[in-house]
């Protein structure tokens, strides 16, 4: 299984970040391809994305200053499969991109996501007290994954924050 291409780059509104690829997105070349998986209807019916997008037009998200990565490259069949030095390095690594890219916020697409990159155990859904990277906002949201026993409209209530903190920081920012 190979692992699959991000799709970022420098000064994004937000890079979503999940756990690793599935078989599906490994055998596809596209993130979030699993069938099961709501992440495109999420940012649809949040109002982040015009449109429900396909898993092939993942990197056309960059156009609209969006960005997609993981906290571990290797495709697997669950996130139980991660091992404990894949999220070491993997954590380092994403330091490394965010402190390049300088992203407005980072999304983590889980919070099991957010606890492995930063360490914490208490997380609440949303901004984060304080961020990992200086300069950017950590943001966590629930898993897009369908095994995710969450009401989807509690799922897409959360999500719907993000354009809302985008819009306040750019005011901000001006």
């Amino acid at each position: 299984m190979e692992p699959i291409q991000d799709h970022l780059k420098e000064h994004l509104d937000v890079v979503f970040v999940g756990f690793n690829p599935s078989i599906k997105s490994s055998e596809t070349g596209h993130h979030f391809a699993n069938p099961n998986n709501r992440f495109w209807k999420i940012l649809y019916e949040a109002g982040i994305t015009p449109r429900k997008y396909l898993p092939e037009e993942d990197f056309t998200l960059l156009e609209l200053g969006y960005g997609l990565t993981n906290i571990v490259a290797r495709p697997t069949k669950s996130a139980d499969e991660i091992t404990k030095e894949e999220y070491k390095q993997g954590k380092e690594i994403l330091k490394q991109k965010f402190q390049k890219l300088n992203p407005l916020i980072v999304c983590f697409v889980g919070k099991g996501v957010y606890q492995e990159y930063s360490g914490k155990r208490n997380i609440s859904w949303g901004v984060q007290d304080t961020s990992i990277v200086s300069g950017t906002i950590d943001f966590v949201a629930p898993s897009s994954s369908g095994l995710v026993r969450m009401n989807i409209n509690d799922i897409i209530d959360i999500y719907k924050e993000l354009p809302k903190l985008i819009a306040t920081l750019k005011v901000n920012n001006k």
